[in-house]
């Protein structure tokens, strides 16, 4: 990384790709390693240390063999532990295809890409109960030991995503049709099943469901993890505040950005939208939200470049204007942010693709503020020093330059008084709006409470005509009884009157 006086800030593309020649992205957290060589040494590393014991420090070999038993036992209760909630290291061992096992292969195949209310749903259907089951216990375990060092726990999380990946790599990886393997199949399920299970899931389908699971994972696990006791992520986010609040005197000409000129009608900052999306990041908890925060700022960047410059932004452009966009957003805990992505973010999203090329040139715009000096700005010694200390100031614009901002200005004051008169346009024409709807609304309600009235009259003269009638009938039953009882009697006397006479 040097400076150059007529394009600024260079970055080969060799200098961001890994010193292993790997062919991913390096990252200067990592020492200019890739996640997967860096995490590959770090183990050698420990494995050697490991090996190597002490032979002649004096202690004796009692001791010796005693720690080196603690140290087996303890490997062999970690392993143990993450057998319970990873599963075994190896494979499982191909199954005969079932109609469930179909069916869940359906469902991820149908998955749409970003769609993580669909995956939760499919996780909660009888098809997923495995992947449910892991995930959660998991999560259970990693919530019951969230007081590790937080290494430890990034160990943890990328062993489960290489777990769940070699699941389904193993469950629902595509095969060959062969002779004779089908027609046995085909006896006991469908022909359609059989041929969802030939297609199998392709890598991008996987890499899309390993984003949904990272999500799934990260998302409850941040509070634990993010910014964590056991680091001084908190310290070194403090100092970087720090330093970019003392680099804000430096100006896009001192980074070689392209700015636009006279002739482009730009109004206000074009970096403006870069410098709130890089803002945004602290808020989001997936590891894949932060990095399309940073996908997002690194695109408002080229967009602003394009209108900026008539050429075509270049990789060292690209390079600047993010330098001058951190140093104007001096996002909030951006070290702790890009330490939670590179612990435990899915590899596959920092060493290749879009993604990972943003965030390691982020990476190694925050590596180029730490070690801001003079020559990187085209200064001397003197005057850098003399900027930090506040004892000088940018030079300050010449008269033409003055009364082109002025100008720029008026221009600007007058298209917002035109945006202003159509804003307060707009809103009289929805006052108005809104009353004829209140009106029209009353009005309904009127007539929705006379007719109310109405069928309230005839159902109350329905009842009343109902009672009268029941009332009448009553009445005449009653009459139709006293004349039955009346008939009775006088037949009772005639029958009586011939027994008297006869006696």
């Amino acid at each position: 990384m040097w400076t150059d006086k007529q394009r600024g800030i260079r970055v080969s593309q060799q200098e961001l790709l890994c010193k292993n020649a790997c062919g991913y992205f390096g990252n200067p957290a990592w020492q200019g390693f890739c996640s997967k060589c860096w995490r590959e040494r770090n183990r050698a590393a420990a494995a050697q240390r490991q090996d190597a014991s002490p032979s002649n420090d004096g202690s004796p070999l009692t001791f010796s063999k005693f720690e080196e038993k603690k140290n087996t036992e303890k490997g062999r209760r970690i392993n143990t532990m993450r057998r319970l909630f990873l599963g075994g290291p190896s494979p499982p061992k191909r199954q005969e295809p079932s109609e469930s096992h179909a069916n869940a292969l359906k469902a991820y195949q149908s998955l749409e890409p970003g769609d993580f209310t669909g995956f939760l749903k499919l996780l909660r259907s009888p098809p997923s109960q495995r992947l449910q089951s892991r995930c959660t216990a998991f999560l259970n375990t990693m919530e019951a030991y969230h007081d590790l060092q937080v290494q430890k726990q990034s160990d943890l999380v990328q062993d489960f995503y290489q777990n769940i990946a070699e699941f389904f790599i193993s469950e629902y990886r595509p095969i060959q049709h062969s002779c004779g393997s089908p027609h046995f199949i085909l006896q006991t399920l469908k022909y359609q099943i059989i041929i969802f299970y030939i297609q199998g899931l392709s890598e991008a389908q996987v890499s899309q469901i390993m984003e949904h699971i990272e999500k799934l994972i990260m998302t409850r696990l941040h509070k634990w993890v993010f910014c964590h006791d056991s680091c001084d992520d908190e310290q070194k986010d403090l100092a970087l505040q720090r330093r970019i609040r003392s680099l804000n005197w430096v100006t896009p000409q001192m980074l070689s950005v392209p700015f636009p000129d006279k002739k482009t009608a730009v109004a206000g900052d074009p970096f403006l939208p870069a410098i709130t999306a890089i803002i945004e990041m602290d808020a989001k908890r997936a590891p894949q939200d932060k990095l399309a925060c940073v996908s997002k700022c690194s695109q408002h960047v080229f967009e602003a470049l394009s209108t900026s410059n008539s050429e075509p932004a270049n990789a060292d452009d690209f390079l600047s204007g993010l330098i001058y966009v951190v140093l104007k957003a001096n996002p909030p805990r951006l070290h702790s942010n890009m330490q939670y992505v590179i612990r435990f973010g899915l590899p596959h999203s920092l060493m290749a693709g879009e993604s990972g090329y943003y965030f390691t040139n982020l990476s190694c715009a925050v590596a180029f503020i730490e070690k801001l000096d003079g020559p990187a700005l085209n200064l001397s010694p003197e005057e850098f020093e003399g900027y930090m200390l506040r004892r000088r100031a940018p030079s300050a614009p010449t008269g033409k330059e003055r009364q082109q901002i002025a100008s720029d200005t008026q221009h600007l004051l007058e298209e917002l008084k035109g945006r202003q008169e159509k804003l307060d346009q707009g809103m009289g024409a929805l006052k108005v709006q809104l009353q004829q709807w209140v009106q029209a609304v009353q009005t309904q309600v009127d007539e929705a409470t006379a007719q109310s009235a109405l069928v309230q009259k005839e159902i109350t003269a329905q009842t009343e005509l109902s009672q009268s009638y029941s009332s009448s009938s009553d009445d005449a039953a009653l009459q139709e009884d006293d004349v039955r009882e009346q008939t009775v009697l006088v037949l009772r006397d005639q029958d009586d009157c011939p027994r008297d006479t006869d006696c």
